[in-house]
Order: C-alpha cells, then structure tokens, then sequence
C-alpha cells in the first residue's frame, strides 16, 4: 500500500488530555468511526453537557458527553493494545487485534449515547418511570439505530481486521454496560475484557475524572493512566492489575471520590437540582410524549440546548399557562435566583443511621417551626465503582509474590481507601428557619 495513503485512513482529532485523538475513517469500501461519529445521535452529544448542572456552578466546565466519549475510546485502545498477548494466550480463539481493540473503541465511544438532557438527572427524574436507564436505551440504539454502520466498520486505528472478520453490535452492546442481555451469551474473551468498561478503574473513569478536573480548574491529584494501562492484563477468566499498581488504582479512586465531593456534590449544585427537580419531569412531557424507546426520533431532538431554547420561548406564552409557569421557574435557575439554602451538612460514614432522619429532624425543631419547608438531601458516593465481573465487586490484584490473584490485595486496598461516603444535606427555602434546621439536624445525627 502506498505510505501516503495511510493518511486518508486514519484521522487526528487534537485533545487537551491526550494530544491527539485517532479515529478511522472510510477505506475500502467500508465506512469508519468517522460515519458513526457524523451520525445525528453522536452529534446530539456535543449539545448535551457532561456535568449535568455542575456547568452553572463552575462556569469552564464547558464540555460535552462528545468529547468524553472521544477520550474513552481513546484510552479503550491504549488497553486493547495492553492486553492483546495476554488475551490471546487465554484465548486462542478471540478475533484479530484489530477486531477486538475496535470491539473495545466503539463501546468507549457508544457507551453514553442513550443518555438524555442533564444526563443522569435525566434518568432519575424522567427514564426511571419508564424503567430504563440510559444504559438501556443506548444498547437499543447500538443495536438497532447504529448496528449496520457498527457490523460494516473493518478495521481500527493500527491496522485492519482478518478477512471475514467484523464486529458484532451485541458485542458492543454488551460489554457496554454492566448488566447482561436477557438470552444473549457472549464470547468469553469479550467476557474476561468486561472491567475494561464497567469495574473501579474504566476507559470511562478513567477518562473523565482528568477532563472534568481539568475543565473545571479543580486539582484533584495525580490519575496514573499510564501506570495503569501498563501492569493490566488477562489471567485466567478476567482481566487483573499486577500489584505494582495498586497503589495507582487507590489514588485514582481518592481523585475520583474528591471529585464527587467538589463538583459533582457541590452544595450550590444540589441547590440547583432540588429546583430542577420540582419542574423537570413536567417540563420533558412537554417535548416528548413517552418512552425514548417509543420516540427515538423525538428523544434525538432532545438535549440540554433544545429544553433550555424551549423553555425560553415559553415565556411568552399567556400569563397563567403551563407552560409560562414552567418558563417562569426555569428563569429562577437560570438566573440563579435558587429558593433553596443551605442550612445543614456533614460528611458521615456509610453506616450511618439515616431511618425516619426528617421525622427526627422535625421533632428537634421547636414547635412553632415543625410546619417548616426543608429537604434532607443524601448523596451517596461509591468509593470504587462495582465491577461486574468479580465476586467481591472490586478488581482482581495479581499478587508477584505468589504469582496468583489474590483476593486479600483487594480486600487491603478497600480498607485503605476513604470510608465518609455520605453528604448529608439540609436544604429549606426559610431563611428564618435555617439555624433551628441546623440545630434539629445536629441533634437528630448525634
């Protein structure tokens, strides 16, 4: 093949964490990740925010669910390439490198593409009364919307596939997410890659804990990618990480936590999701009739930039409307004019008795002040992902001593981590009523 033409195969996309971005375009007669990524549901994606709400809170965090699915798979091929002997010594019969390190890319690039306007706000407050979660969606869509373009991509970013050879849009779909397909049963040299995408230390993770530290302005501490992605390989059944990183994998979990904890629990945050809370399911009705699954071309139309641009037209529908009352609260937000104070919060340890907490609280309050508006607000963080794949839900450590995994690595390497993984919160939109609210918290949390 002549050198130049290489070059009309593969694509630089430039990128602040990584440099550059490699996507494949269209060679041979076969369409790349280019024609995916050109699709309406991937471009959707630029217009939808990857912090949800955090974006009004920290004014940089600028950037979209796009260009975090960009870097996840970026970082799926950095692994495939990682694995591939090991994977291939486990089992002979997986497809060529090229096939299962695009297998990989595409579900770090498809991963998210289910999700809807503010993201997971969006699956609590709208999907989970359908019960679905973006998850489900986007499998649907890899299957059923992007399967053919999926099924037709023939090679990745190093090389291209073994003759025959194509990638399976169910694998796609289920190495995706974490739960299983109902009747599908998957190769298991995709099985033993699963943590790759759903464990502690993912393509996902790992990807937007850096950018969202970054385009936020929040130093959240050293994440060890490279370390990682070096001392990960396939033993037995799974993929495994050699002890020599574990001491990575803990201060990426410690970045990740604090993360949570700065941006993604922010008080003014929570502020802004109680408000949206009250309007935001009311408001999605308005643009779409049902299900996602049972209006796709309506839920592509639907993102964070066509609610807001919605939301502002309806001001000027007639006093008194629904619409206009919708319009009106949204305005609120907007404008930060949020009812909602702060009058309580503490960080508590995961065992912390939280049954009939606001009857507690209400009975500390004076009596004249038990009538008051509030809202106990938990925000439960995980302090390592679960990962699927493994009994104790953590990843498999290989310990080099005994030249086995051994399940104790990871038992030490929980108890070291940061244990506090409850916000718990006390909002009231009663100014007067605040110090009672954090006295009456205090006691019923003692």
């Amino acid at each position: 093949m002549d050198a130049a033409a290489r070059f009309g195969e593969v694509n630089l996309i430039a990128d602040p964490l990584y440099g550059y971005i490699e996507i494949t375009k269209a060679a041979r007669g076969a369409p790349g990740e280019q024609q995916l990524l050109d699709t309406g549901w991937l471009q959707r994606l630029r217009r939808i925010h990857q912090l949800q709400s955090a974006w009004w809170v920290f004014p940089t965090a600028e950037h979209s669910r796009f260009s975090h699915l960009l870097g996840a798979m970026h970082l799926a091929s950095l692994f495939a390439r990682r694995v591939d002997s090991s994977l291939r010594a486990a089992f002979p019969d997986a497809p060529s490198p090229a096939c299962v390190e695009e297998t990989l890319r595409l579900a770090g690039l498809l991963h998210d593409v289910g999700h809807g306007p503010f993201g997971h706000f969006f699956d609590r407050e709208v999907l989970a009364r359908h019960g679905i979660d973006h998850e489900d969606v986007g499998r649907h869509l890899v299957i059923e919307r992007l399967g053919d373009l999926v099924a037709s991509v023939r090679a990745a970013p190093g090389g291209a596939f073994a003759p025959g050879e194509s990638v399976d849009p169910r694998w796609v779909a289920w190495v995706m997410a974490p739960a299983e397909m109902d009747g599908y049963r998957p190769p298991d040299w995709l099985r033993a890659c699963k943590p790759l995408l759903c464990g502690p230390a993912t393509v996902d993770n790992l990807d937007y804990v850096p950018r969202d530290a970054y385009m936020c302005g929040v130093s959240a501490g050293a994440v060890d990618v490279r370390r990682l992605v070096h001392y990960t390989f396939v033993s037995g059944d799974t993929v495994v990480l050699h002890g020599h990183a574990a001491a990575a994998l803990q201060m990426f979990l410690q970045a990740r936590l604090y993360l949570y904890t700065s941006i993604y629990f922010h008080r003014t945050v929570r502020r802004i999701d109680l408000s949206m809370r009250e309007i935001f399911a009311e408001t999605v009705a308005q643009l779409l009739p049902g299900s996602p699954l049972d209006h796709l071309d309506d839920y592509r139309a639907l993102t964070d930039w066509s609610l807001l641009e919605a939301v502002e037209r309806w001001r000027n529908e007639p006093a008194g409307s629904d619409r206009r009352r919708l319009a009106d609260a949204w305005a609120r937000i907007t404008e930060r004019r949020l009812p909602w104070q702060l009058a309580y919060e503490i960080t508590a340890r995961t065992d912390t008795d939280l049954a009939d907490l606001r009857e507690r609280i209400v009975e500390a309050l004076p009596p004249s002040l038990r009538g008051v508006r509030f809202e106990v607000d938990v925000a439960s963080i995980s302090v390592a992902p679960v990962n699927p794949m493994a009994d104790d839900g953590m990843v498999a450590i290989w310990d080099p001593l005994r030249g086995e995994v051994l399940h104790s690595r990871t038992a030490e390497l929980v108890a070291r981590l940061p244990q506090h993984s409850l916000q718990i919160r006390v909002f009231s939109d009663d100014e007067t009523a605040l110090a009672a609210l954090n006295a009456a918290a205090d006691r019923a949390l003692s």
